[in-house]
């Protein structure tokens, strides 16, 4: 019994430690982009929205994706 209490606290605290180097991490490596692909993500969105291309919202997706299942007949 008191080996598993050790075990679930070495456990925990290998888990919370694992946790905040990865946050930290995530927020000390940041990428910035410089101006070459800045412009080739604009040209390629220009592109996108030329060709018809729209970003749906939540209602869009669920006006589109079968939520009610397949109507038999």
């Amino acid at each position: 019994m008191f080996y598993t209490i050790i075990g679930f606290v070495a456990f925990f605290a290998v888990a919370i430690i694992g946790w905040a180097i990865a946050e930290l991490k995530g927020k000390s490596c940041v990428y910035q982009m410089n101006e070459e692909e800045e412009a080739a993500e604009k040209n390629a969105a220009e592109l996108l929205h030329k060709n018809g291309f729209n970003e749906m919202d939540i209602h869009d997706v669920v006006k589109n994706i079968s939520t009610k299942g397949f109507q038999t007949t």
